[in-house]
C-alpha cells in the first residue's frame, strides 16, 4: 500500500534542514561571504558524492522503489565536472580527492544501495530536489560574491534538462506519493533523509575552517591597512 511520503519527507525534515542552513559555511553563503577555496573544495566533495549516488541509482532503474524516481534530467555529474575543470584546470582528475567527511557520505550510499536500496530515496529527495529548488538563488550568489562570468564554475546549478521547475516537482512528489512502500519503510526513508543531512552537515562543517581562515587574512589585511593609513583615514580597498 502506497503512502503519502512527499508530505513526510517535507515534515520530517524540516529540523534539519533548518540546521543544515544554519551552519556557519551556509550562512556565510547565503549572505554572500564565499571563499573560492572552500568553494571549489564543496564542488569537488559533491562530486564524488552525485558520482556514487548516479552510480547505485543507475543501477538501480528497474527496481520498484528506486526506478521510479530516478531521472537522467537531474543528473549533476557532467555539470560538476565543468565546474571543476573551471577552478582546477584541465587536469583536475588527478587533483581533485575527497575530504574524509565526502569519503563518509560516499560510503554511506554505497552501503544503502547495498542493503537497502529503498533508502536511496531519502537521500535523492535531500539532494537533488534541494539543488533544484535553491539553484537559482545559490548561483546568483555565487556568481557575484566571486565575481565569476554566466556560466564558469556554476554549471552545478544549472538544469538544462528541466524547463520548469514547479511542473518537474510537482511529478516528483507525485511519483514518491505512489511508490509500493508501507508505513514502516516511509519512516526510514524519512529517517535516512534526515541521515543525508547530517552528512551534508558534516561536509560543510569540515570547510568551515578554511572559510574562517580566509575571512581571519581578510580582516588583518583590512586591520593592517587601517594601522598603516592611520584610524582617522579612510582605506582604499
Amino acid at each position: 500500500m502506497s503512502v503519502a511520503l512527499a508530505s513526510q519527507l517535507r515534515e520530517g525534515t524540516k529540523k534539519a534542514h533548518t540546521m543544515a542552513e544554519n551552519t556557519g559555511f551556509v550562512t556565510c553563503f547565503l549572505k554572500g561571504v564565499v571563499d573560492k577555496s572552500s568553494y571549489r573544495k564543496l564542488v569537488a566533495d559533491l562530486y564524488f558524492v552525485y558520482c556514487a549516488m548516479e552510480e547505485e541509482i543507475g543501477k538501480l532503474k528497474s527496481h520498484p522503489v528506486v526506478g521510479p524516481i530516478a531521472s537522467d534530467a537531474l543528473n549533476r555529474r557532467s555539470s560538476l565536472e565543468a565546474d571543476l575543470e573551471f577552478y582546477f584546470g584541465s587536469d583536475w582528475r588527478s587533483t581533485v580527492q575527497p575530504t574524509s567527511a565526502a569519503q563518509e557520505y560516499v560510503a554511506r550510499l554505497h552501503q544503502v544501495a547495498q542493503e537497502t536500496p529503498e533508502l536511496l530515496v531519502g537521500h535523492h529527495y535531500t539532494r537533488y530536489i534541494g539543488d533544484l529548488s535553491g539553484g537559482v538563488i545559490l548561483k546568483n550568489i555565487a556568481q557575484k560574491a566571486m565575481n565569476l562570468g554566466e556560466h564558469e564554475g556554476l554549471r552545478f546549478y544549472e538544469f538544462d534538462a528541466i524547463p520548469d521547475e514547479k511542473v518537474f516537482k510537482a511529478a516528483y512528489r507525485q511519483s514518491l506519493d505512489a511508490l509500493p512502500i508501507d508505513q514502516a519503510m516511509a519512516d526510514q526513508i524519512v529517517a535516512e533523509a534526515n541521515h543525508a543531512f547530517h552528512l551534508n552537515m558534516t561536509m560543510f562543517q569540515e570547510l568551515e575552517g578554511n572559510l574562517v581562515a580566509a575571512i581571519g587574512k581578510l580582516l588583518f589585511g583590512f586591520l593592517t591597512r587601517r594601522q598603516r593609513a592611520g584610524s582617522t583615514e579612510p582605506v582604499v580597498a
